[in-house]
């Protein structure tokens, strides 16, 4: 496997893995959605123009998986990190993420900051494997118009819809 750094060039590559990834997301709420590929190209566009970190894994059939990083001095997230389904288990998510890692250090940091979708369980166990166990913030917003919250959660003494 080799990481690789996503210029304009090889952008196109990795547009099908940015569509699934925006799927998945959705599931997690219970929706589901058909790849966009215009949407994710253009969002893919837009952080190679806002000069965003994007790495893929190439895995000799093609790329497998990718990394999206946004830096915002002093810290680095994980905008989005995606490994196709078909590629999992096979430690392309851990060789992205490592990569991750080594450009907060570069930056003289010690962790990465990842935002996760609370039913994303697998992220969530992908994290803590890494040793990010740590809750640092949560956000909050309306409910949308005609949005009925599925579940609650508690965090710290505070009850959430969700």
């Amino acid at each position: 496997m080799e990481i690789i750094k996503i210029d304009k060039t090889r952008a196109e590559e990795i547009v099908p893995l940015i569509a699934d990834f925006r799927c998945a997301l959705c599931s997690y709420k219970g929706i589901i959605k058909k790849p966009d590929i215009n949407a994710a190209r253009e969002e893919l566009f837009e952080f190679l123009d806002r000069g965003f970190p994007v790495y893929a894994a190439a895995d000799g059939y093609g790329f497998a998986g990718y990394i999206v990083c946004r830096i915002d001095e002093p810290c680095l997230w994980v905008e989005h990190i995606y490994v196709a389904e078909s590629s999992r288990r096979k430690g392309i998510a851990t060789a992205l993420f490592a990569k991750a890692e080594e450009l907060a250090a570069s930056m003289g940091e010690e962790t990465v900051f990842n935002y996760v979708h609370p039913n994303n369980g697998g992220m969530i166990s992908f994290l803590r494997s890494k040793g990010y166990t740590v809750l640092n913030m949560i956000e909050l917003r309306k409910p949308y118009a005609g949005e009925k919250p599925a579940s609650r959660i508690n965090v710290g003494n505070n009850v959430f819809d969700y």
